[in-house]
């Protein structure tokens, strides 16, 4: 455990802290001392570079935020492990179909509605019953049966088949619990500000700017794994939209803001001098390269293969991170996830000359004035689509630009298209018409995430996750059978075999390890990242004289 937790931090450099019993005057909990004189209160101000649609949701950047004021049933701690949260303890049923949770007793939301059993199960019913949050669908809808509550204190979930990584899955802030009465007041209100029981209050989002989020002074109820119980340390959290990279870090250094996400990897030895930095790796899948399967160049196999070889993709991560964020080379689970398979990262290794030879066997024999590879008069054409700026910084669009030069040395032809975050939300370039390869990523605890990116897209049953557009029945039930596995070692055991699977049919590319960083000013201590999906976690932070 403790080289996994190793592999996923590159290390939070904010000095080691004891605890003291001493309240304050204002009924804050415990504050820590270490570095420096420990104060109370204060405002915290973040700098974050996206701002989604709605402050709670199925999207990572929704997630950053609910994380603030939603709490989850369980949490999982540093090492992977799961440690209660909402939920004291919980059980499981012999066949694996029904899950008993047994609540914290006391819980309130900021709204004053109790957090009970039927609350929770209000949840469940909003977000698979209502479809209200379609992460927790892409999770959760094959395997969800019913839910209900016992009594006050005791919730019962029932499954239709086994889901192994359900507490993982559960860990995440898309499974944070908001108020049933607030649901009640419809998607607008909610959107704008919801009701959780977390250790914040949505206080003001000013849209283009930033929200404003207050402490809770009644939390006595964070997960086991915080640093300490009872309310926010500080009083005010404000939460900027800094988009552009260099005004982000910039306001770090003129001190406009206490703590900023994503650090520009050209600034990450200096920030080192000069802030607290910390770098998590995130498991799930990590920023990967889709090849469409069904339609162009990419339906054939030896032109995916060609493809994969024909780029120094570990060389174009290195030189446009400044080597700071790590390649990767498996392109459907990211290093960090349990149940990752080592052996799918090295099957393409950058061999021009291999590249040349499977085109060469595909047909595309000829070049034009060029430069670029013909076969019956056609171009050797790719359509690249990416998030500019949504999904890829300025590092990761030069790491495209030197994928895009390298790989017309052995002639393919590739046309880069940046798309905004309205153009990718709206679905405009989600069809296969739409694009030959895709980069995306999907932050999630459990290798389980095979079977949301990689469970079939049939007529009958759509699946819009599946980027590549591959279909193949045998990986479909490779990945059921790991959801569903009796033990760990046999569920990493199904989840390696298909990540081989689909390493064989170069479905997906691996390109670089979805990272959150944060540098964060020396006079704030205790903020930390959060191991299932890398939210930052602001409740135990404090200032210091």
């Amino acid at each position: 455990m403790s080289d996994r937790s190793t592999a996923r931090r590159g290390g939070l450099l904010a000095g080691a802290l004891l605890l003291v019993g001493a309240l304050t005057a204002c009924g804050v909990d415990a504050v820590p001392t270490g570095e420096g004189t420990p104060l109370t209160g204060g405002t915290i101000t973040y700098g974050h570079d996206q701002e989604p649609p709605c402050l709670y949701g199925g999207w990572i950047q929704q997630a950053y935020l609910s994380r603030q004021f939603l709490d989850s049933l369980v949490s999982q701690d540093d090492d992977g492990e799961i440690v209660p949260w909402l939920a004291d303890a919980w059980e499981v049923s012999d066949d694996q179909l029904t899950w008993t949770f047994t609540l914290r007793e006391g819980v309130r939301f900021s709204d004053g509605t109790p957090l009970d059993a039927r609350a929770v199960s209000r949840n469940f019913e909003f977000w698979l019953d209502e479809q209200g949050n379609g992460t927790v669908g892409a999770y959760l809808a094959d395997y969800y049966e019913t839910s209900r509550a016992v009594d006050p204190t005791t919730f019962e979930l029932s499954l239709s088949r086994p889901y192994t990584p359900l507490l993982s899955a559960l860990s995440q802030a898309y499974f944070g619990i908001q108020s049933p009465t607030a649901l009640a007041r419809g998607p607008e209100a909610n959107c704008e500000q919801p009701v959780g029981s977390g250790p914040f209050v949505v206080e003001e989002w000013r849209r283009g700017d930033g929200v404003t989020f207050t402490r809770n002074p009644d939390y006595q109820w964070g997960p086991a794994n915080a640093r300490h119980q009872g309310p926010a340390h500080v009083e005010r959290l404000v939460w900027k939209f800094l988009h552009d990279p260099v005004a982000r870090y910039g306001s770090l250094t003129s001190g406009e803001t206490d703590v900023i996400y994503d650090v520009p990897t050209p600034e990450w030895s200096r920030a080192q001098e000069l802030f607290q930095v910390e770098q998590y790796i995130t498991p799930g899948r990590p920023v990967s390269l889709a090849l469409n399967t069904v339609k162009g160049p990419f339906t054939d196999l030896r032109v995916r293969q060609a493809f994969a070889h024909a780029g120094d993709r570990e060389g174009s991560v290195r030189s446009a991170f400044n080597g700071v964020i790590p390649f990767e080379g498996n392109g459907s689970v990211s290093q960090s996830t349990p149940g990752y398979d080592p052996d799918a990262a090295d099957d393409y290794p950058y061999d021009p000359e291999r590249a040349n030879a499977l085109l060469d066997e595909a047909g595309w024999t000829e070049f034009n004035d060029d430069g670029y590879r013909v076969r019956d008069g056609e171009e050797l054409r790719i359509t690249l689509v990416y998030g500019a700026g949504y999904v890829f910084t300025p590092e990761g669009a030069t790491m495209l630009q030197n994928l895009q030069a390298q790989v017309k040395e052995v002639g393919f032809h590739v046309t880069l298209i940046p798309a905004t975050q309205a153009e990718i939300l709206s679905g405009t370039y989600a069809g296969p018409d739409a694009y030959d390869a895709y980069p995306s990523y999907w932050t999630s605890p459990t290798a389980g995430i095979l079977y949301i990116t990689f469970r079939q897209d049939l007529p009958e049953k759509p699946n819009k996750s599946n980027s590549q557009f591959y279909n193949n029945p045998e990986l479909e039930e490779l990945i059921v059978r790991a959801n569903s596995a009796a033990t760990r070692a046999e569920a990493d055991e199904l989840y390696g075999r298909a990540q081989r699977l689909i390493s064989d049919e170069a479905a997906t590319l691996g390109l670089y390890t979805q990272t959150t960083s944060l540098a964060v000013a020396r006079d704030l201590k205790d903020v930390w990242i959060e191991d299932s999906q890398g939210e930052p976690v602001f409740h135990d932070a404090y200032f210091v004289r």
